[in-house]
């Protein structure tokens, strides 16, 4: 193992996870990536994501550590336990190992070692998962890597290198790789994961037209990035849901987010619901005939966002009350979100204390969030613009950023998984 860079020496000092867990299965300090994999009763799918990773080119996979976080609360289902517990003797026996694969794991479901029941769950799985990593990673020639994956998700022969080659060169610090569900079941799985998936890419074509600096997917097994971007975003939280998002948001306030391209990643579809909300609850109700499950935010409240991030943009030397009107001569529901999130206060002390222009827009940019960009948008749905079906609002964004217009559903999901780097 090399030296530590300060960040990550802090880091592990300050905020770094503490507890009984270590890495089992390979004893290696010196990778230059590492993969980490929660995984909770996933011993059906493990062995297909597994699979998938193993075709990646011999010299990536040589510098590569596959790390399995298999975890569990106490409060978990007897069949959980017992998968995980079947998982676990398998890898301890050797049988998951590929040739090539450096493959090792972390017990968090044996007793003594199971996840708290207060806030274990997916985000601290992976966080425990990432802070063992920096310990072995080799910061000797570059900044290596951590890359978050899910058990159930595949990847292509491509994906380590696209990974390898994107970081190489790229200025920000993290990076989120283009995403396609696997098939659904049946033909009423296939339309509801089309439908989630479309709302996932509407949305993110929204933001992206409306100039928004949080335009980017924040779905788990999409995220990458350095050992030191990781450490300055505070490290994973130890969110059961969401995770995420809120990590992704930080590492963009802290090192930048940016689209990785010639690689695709594939999540699973499958009806699940450990998670409050998501894929798969949202994929269940849509099956039940839940319409209303997944609605889509109207255009307007892309457009909205838009003109008011670009009267920030436009205004950064007036003060916050002068903005506040402004705003005010845009959108009634928009002035009334920034009056109850104290804009106007808010304002002048960015002003004050970011005295350069581009400092203060960065400055205001980390505080109007992804976080509070939904939650401006919930706003507008919830006072003018009530959220709708996708033939209402997809077309309207498709003429907007200049791409194919259709009304087919499942059409309209191809034109944005090729124009979002999903397809060839």
């Amino acid at each position: 193992m090399s030296v530590l860079p300060k960040p990550v020496v802090r880091y592990c000092a300050s905020r770094a996870i503490d507890g009984p867990w270590h890495i089992a299965g390979n004893e290696r300090h010196d990778f230059s990536m590492a993969v980490v994999i929660p995984a909770l009763a996933e011993s059906a799918s493990l062995l297909a994501t597994l699979d998938s990773l193993a075709t990646n080119p011999p010299e990536h996979l040589a510098e590569t550590l596959i790390l399995l976080v298999v975890n569990q609360r106490p409060d978990s289902t007897v069949e959980d336990k017992d998968d995980n517990r079947h998982t676990l003797r398998q890898l301890a026996a050797g049988s998951w190992k590929h040739p090539g694969l450096h493959l090792a794991w972390i017990d968090a479901a044996s007793p003594g070692l199971e996840l708290p029941i207060k806030d274990g769950g997916v985000g601290l799985a992976r966080k425990i998962g990432f802070d063992l990593a920096l310990h072995r990673l080799s910061f000797g020639k570059s900044d290596p890597l951590l890359i978050a994956l899910d058990a159930d998700t595949l990847v292509r022969p491509d994906y380590l290198p696209a990974l390898h080659d994107h970081f190489r060169d790229a200025v920000a610090g993290a990076a989120v790789v283009p995403f396609c569900h696997q098939p659904g079941n049946d033909p009423a799985h296939e339309q509801a994961i089309a439908r989630y998936e479309l709302f996932l890419r509407a949305h993110l074509l929204g933001l992206t037209l409306a100039g928004s600096p949080y335009a980017f997917h924040t779905i788990g097994s999409t995220m990458a990035c350095r050992a030191t971007a990781y450490a300055r975003a505070g490290g994973m939280n130890r969110r059961r849901a969401g995770e995420d998002f809120y990590f992704l948001q930080q590492l963009a306030k802290t090192t930048g987010v940016a689209a990785l391209n010639d690689t695709v990643v594939y999540p699973s579809a499958r009806l699940s619901s450990r998670t409050p909300f998501g894929t798969g609850r949202s994929v269940n109700a849509l099956l039940a005939g839940d319409t209303a499950a997944v609605l889509f935010y109207p255009a307007a409240c892309y457009s909205l966002l838009g003109d008011w991030l670009q009267l920030v943009n436009e205004q950064l030397e007036a003060d916050g009350v002068t903005l506040w009107h402004l705003a005010e001569q845009h959108s009634a529901p928009l002035a009334e979100f920034l009056q109850n999130e104290n804009f106007p206060n808010i304002w002048d002390r960015l002003a004050l204390n970011h005295l350069r222009p581009k400092a203060r827009l960065k400055a205001f940019h980390d505080w109007f969030d992804g976080l509070k960009t939904t939650r401006l948008i919930h706003h507008l749905c919830a006072a003018s613009y009530p959220r709708c079906q996708p033939e209402a609002v997809v077309p309207q964004l498709l003429e907007a950023a200049g791409l194919s217009i259709s009304s087919c559903l499942i059409e309209q999901l191809t034109i944005l998984r090729r124009h979002q780097g999903a397809l060839a």
